[in-house]
């Protein structure tokens, strides 16, 4: 039998955004949310999955990317970075172990790897699984994913 991080049992009220603030774990993504003008998107009815970097993750970006990407001229890119993360629809963690690549809300596939417990996304280290929300499902990844088409 396997484990899993995981508290999909309780629905929430609460939708993607609110429920990602809520957490405390997303402050720099809230942030690049609201530069995209995104929030009103994850805050539509959905379903989402939305694979959403940690704090941490932002910080291992080279330095002055992200500061880059929150240029109101570099909108768009960070607009298709962000919806690079988002898969339509409700995925829990036990769907995205079946798959081996998902079509991101930005268009390009994502690579999906299981490798005994652990499941990432195009690289990434999916650190928290199956944070319900009203819309989605949010699981918690160690580092932002960058489309190649950006």
């Amino acid at each position: 039998m396997s484990t899993h991080n995981s508290n999909t049992s309780q629905p929430s009220s609460k939708n993607i955004i609110d429920t990602a603030a809520a957490n405390g774990s997303f402050h720099t993504l809230g942030k690049a949310l609201e530069a995209a003008n995104l929030s009103s998107v994850l805050k539509s009815p959905g379903p989402y999955t939305f694979f959403a970097p940690t704090d941490a993750a932002f910080e291992k970006l080279p330095k002055g990317m992200l500061e880059n990407w929150l240029k109101p001229e570099n909108k768009a890119e960070l607009i298709s970075v962000l919806k690079y993360h988002v898969l339509p629809g409700r995925a829990s963690a036990v769907d995205v172990e079946k798959l081996t690549a998902a079509t991101m809300m930005q268009g390009e596939k994502a690579a999906i790897r299981k490798d005994g417990e652990a499941l990432s996304i195009a690289g990434a280290k999916i650190t928290q699984r199956d944070i319900a929300s009203s819309n989605g499902i949010i699981h918690a990844i160690d580092t932002v994913i960058v489309p190649t088409k950006h």
